[in-house]
């Protein structure tokens, strides 16, 4: 899949950004993570090789650092990337072409309009689709995933300045051509339980109310407690593999059927249902 598709027929793709701080990044293991199977996605290096796409594998965009926005980190070793795509490929059948653009330790605030980050995604993502529509692809579904929140939980954010500064952020990539925004919710900090409560808060009550949001995972906010954390705010490649897992299938189904997933939430003991 790395030339155009040797039919006369556009071959069908879905176009996905993954975009956030270190948990989307990833600080797994590569070699624990599952392997992606043959043709079900691939990655294309909007930085390092505009040219061509890439079996898709982990550590997921490691090579992918843009010195001159600040979206370059060299920390990336295994991440959610390949269970998510894996799923996602399962459930619906369809072949994806993953984007990277994340870095860990970032607030909300530098992924705002206007900013350097958010330049960068969305040249990225133009990127990607200006290429894909150039050499025989067509994309049928483009969205963002989206993981972030632990800095801003750090730093005491009050929740409605992270709402209106997500919002602010989903509606920017809205307006550059993405179609929705699914969010893996961040965990709790595992040597204070309740640190990042607020913004955990504030991501669920945004997609549960804001059209162009779906939440796809939970399952971070268990695994402190079930003993997946390699530190205070980060995860083992089990524990990736897992939300990587959960998150795709949620995905895939709001594509297949148009309705959001419920989901169970361990943080309020009770199933998480869209008011949308």
């Amino acid at each position: 899949m790395t030339n155009n598709p040797k039919s006369g027929r556009m071959k069908e793709v879905d176009l996905i950004l993954f975009m956030g701080q270190s948990n989307m990044a990833g600080r797994g293991t590569a070699e624990e993570a599952p392997e992606v199977p043959t043709g079900a996605a691939y990655e294309f290096r909007a930085i390092t090789d505009p040219t061509r796409l890439y079996p898709l594998t982990e550590p997921f965009g490691v090579r992918e650092n843009n010195a001159d926005s600040g979206v370059s980190e060299s920390l990336k070793t295994g991440s959610m990337v390949s269970a998510f795509v894996s799923t996602y490929n399962k459930h619906t059948g369809r072949t994806i072409v993953g984007v990277s653009c994340s870095k860990g330790g970032t607030s909300i605030s530098q992924w705002q309009p206007g900013g350097a980050f958010l330049k960068d995604a969305v040249a990225r993502y133009h990127s990607a689709a200006e290429w894909l529509s150039g050499n025989g692809y067509a994309i049928a579904n483009r969205f963002m995933v989206w993981c972030q929140g632990e800095t801003d939980g750090d730093h005491g954010m009050p929740p409605v300045e992270y709402t209106a500064k997500l919002t602010a952020m989903i509606e920017a990539m809205i307006e550059s051509g993405m179609e929705m925004c699914y969010l893996v919710r961040i965990g709790r900090h595992r040597d204070n339980a309740s640190l990042y409560d607020p913004i955990m808060a504030a991501q669920t009550e945004l997609c549960r109310t804001f059209r162009h949001a779906v939440l796809v995972s939970t399952k971070f906010e268990s695994m402190a407690a079930d003993g997946l954390m390699k530190d205070p705010f980060h995860y083992n490649q089990m524990g990736y593999n897992l939300v990587g897992e959960d998150a795709g299938r949620n995905t895939a189904y709001h594509i297949m059927t148009g309705k959001e997933p419920e989901l169970y939430d361990t943080r309020t003991q009770s199933m998480y249902v869209s008011c949308k």
